[in-house]
């Protein structure tokens, strides 16, 4: 009968036992698998077990200590040389002791009064030789030399990473990543597929890589950069993105087999760093992901221990059927742009649930498109409310099932500002960025969201943060315009836009911005210029051309641009009503439509605090009591 094969096997002496406990824990915590003689039996099969899983292993760590070394050290040495001749021996000293004739050539790694700390930086040493050799990656080491020499470890540094200690028998510790060299882009993965309909597959497999790495504490270029560079070499690539490293890959998927090689490249030389080829069954897919992901943490020296574990499978499924499902919802969600597609990625995702109905992400996603349509697709109020009844039970579900999920409070959030719950709105976006404080689910919405909170240097230094790791997306600028109108610096909020523009034109809602900025500035020309733009029914222009024929004297072009907002849009766009007629100088009136506004719950009043249209109003008491009244902190 085959064997179950360890990745290490220890060879040591019994009575060092209890000093080797800590390091087979060490191992299994960061996933490896241990063969060690600890549980085994007498008997007749007790050498040939020993000399199956010796030759089975893919590295042998041998523990050499007073015991080891001395005359009833034998089956120790014997397992080293048989260790030594396959390639796979990885020695350690537990004591000041000399190794044995024939093993001093490989200097060993000094544990001498390692007290089973598993945070000690020479575990951590050891722990990246082990993943050198079951990885396959380092048949010989060179930081395993007896004369002193650089290495080109690729997992470790990609250069001169280890070489001898000049005193103390033991490796000169390895110099840990600087936060740059941790900063990474996970390229769009390319389908081999011959369907094309796959696409969607290897997009989200690259996504998922992003959010998992993220979760590590590595600082991961959002997907719409990666995707700006995905047809330039990996070394341009990398100077685009600013990166220390890249990670790129493709995906080759049948019924039958599912092939996903991934490549770490280092962005400054162009060298590759570590690649693995996979050939699984279908169902392995969520396997493989977090193997690529444990790998590329491995290289760029970040430890992963039972959080890190955690972290990588947080929101997450074992089921790759429900991934496949999310995965093409979410992909739908992306591109949607009438109800029915809409509609078409809410059914797949909750598909996703119903295969797994423990998965965070996809209850997230539930919530996120129910949110959505709510929004954009105006139908009566007692249709919006159940939809967002329906979005918060998902949100919250999600809560449950990954507390630590900073993507279920941000949907908790977009729930709160539709229905003018202010203190709820900033309560989830807070616990958001402390939960997940690089997801770019989150920081999209929270800049923008604390800016109208009159949280406005908070917002701009999550907008800054957002751009450093997704610089290439539209939408990243295009926040950041929002978040500079709203600091009232409208020259910048109009570059912004203007950035936007060059990454992904076409967005009218830009233009609203734009036009906006100059119309405060009191650049009337310029912002009737940028309001042309628009589509003659978008309530952004209705609403920015009435407050400029406000601002030009032109009481009857004001009105008119309010009579069409309520031929349009009825009682959705109460607060503009307010802010036009607050631009007119008709205060009454405007706080008559400010208390409409409150009366339906108009989200619009999220912004009361920060809103220059409505500076007129700010002086009166009636504009105290209605802060009071909406509960802003």
């Amino acid at each position: 009968m085959a064997i179950s094969a360890a990745d290490v096997f220890i060879s040591y002496k019994a009575e060092d036992r209890p000093r080797l406990a800590p390091l087979v824990a060490a191992l299994e915590a960061e996933g490896f698998s241990v063969w060690w003689d600890a549980r085994i039996g007498h008997g007749a099969d007790w050498r040939r077990e020993i000399e199956e899983q010796l030759d089975a292993a893919r590295c042998v760590i041998v523990a050499w200590s007073k015991g080891a070394v001395g005359p009833q050290g034998h089956f120790v040495r014997d397992e080293a040389t048989r260790a030594y001749r396959r390639g796979t021996y990885l020695p350690i000293c537990l004591d000041t002791v000399d190794v044995p004739l024939g093993f001093g050539e490989v200097q060993a790694l000094s544990l001498k009064g390692w007290r089973g700390n598993p945070h000690d930086p020479r575990v951590a040493s050891l722990l990246e030789a082990v993943a050198d050799r079951v990885s396959g990656r380092a048949a010989a080491p060179a930081w395993l030399s007896a004369q002193p020499r650089a290495s080109r470890r690729a997992v470790i540094a990609g250069s001169a990473a280890a070489v001898l200690a000049a005193a103390g028998g033991g490796w000169l510790l390895l110099r840990p990543r600087s936060a740059a060299e941790q900063r990474i882009a996970v390229l769009p993965f390319v389908n081999l597929s011959n369907d094309p309909e796959q696409a969607y597959f290897s997009e989200g497999i690259a996504e998922e890589l992003r959010l998992a790495l993220s979760r590590i504490g590595m600082e991961v270029i959002g997907r719409e950069s990666s995707a700006a560079v995905k047809d330039l070499d990996t070394k341009a690539a990398a100077a685009k993105l600013k990166v220390a490293h890249v990670l790129t890959g493709s995906v080759r998927r049948s019924p039958s087999l599912i092939r996903i090689t991934a490549q770490l490249v280092d962005g400054s030389d162009g060298v590759e760093r570590w690649v693995q080829t996979y050939d699984r069954a279908p169902g392995d897919a969520i396997k493989i992901q977090s193997d690529i992901a444990t790998h590329v943490a491995r290289a760029l020296s970040v430890t992963i221990g039972s959080a890190g574990r955690a972290a990588l499978a947080l929101g997450g499924t074992a089921s790759s059927l429900a991934q496949d499902l999310l995965l093409r919802g979410r992909e739908r969600w992306i591109t949607a742009r009438e109800e029915e597609e809409f509609d078409q990625a809410l059914r797949l995702t909750d598909a996703a649930i119903a295969e797994d109905r423990n998965y965070a992400d996809a209850h997230v996603q539930r919530s996120l498109v129910l949110t959505s349509i709510a929004e954009n697709f105006l139908g009566d109020a007692a249709d919006s409310k159940r939809r967002l009844a329906l979005a918060e039970a998902a949100a919250k579900r999600a809560a449950q099932i990954a507390p630590k999920l900073g993507a279920a409070d941000i949907a908790l959030a977009r729930i709160a500002y539709n229905r003018l719950d202010i203190a709820g709105l900033l309560r989830h976006t807070e616990r958001a960025l402390r939960l997940s404080p690089d997801d770019p689910r989150v920081l999209l919405d929270a800049a923008t969201t604390l800016a109208t909170l009159d949280r406005g240097e908070a917002g701009l230094k999550i907008a800054e943060r957002t751009i450093a790791l997704d610089g290439l997306n539209a939408r990243a600028h295009a926040r950041m315009s929002l978040v500079m109108m709203l600091l009232r610096r409208y020259p910048e909020a109009i570059e912004a836009v203007r950035r936007a523009n060059a990454i992904a034109p076409g967005n009218p809602a830009r233009h609203g911005t734009a036009g906006d900025s100059w119309l405060l500035m009191g650049k009337l020309a310029e912002a009737r210029a940028e309001y042309a733009q628009m589509p003659d029914d978008d309530y952004l222009r209705i609403t920015g051309e009435a407050i400029a024929a406000a601002r030009s004297g032109d009481r009857a072009g004001a009105t008119r641009g309010i009579a069409r907002l309520r031929e349009l849009y009825g009682s959705d766009t109460t607060y503009q009503y307010a802010s036009i007629h607050a631009q007119l100088g008709d205060k009454d009136q405007a706080f008559a439509e400010l208390d409409k506004a409150l009366a339906v719950r108009d989200p619009g009043l999220v912004g009361l605090k920060t809103d220059a249209f409505l500076d007129p109003l700010r002086s009166d008491p009636r504009y105290h009591a209605l802060v009071g009244k909406l509960g802003f902190p």
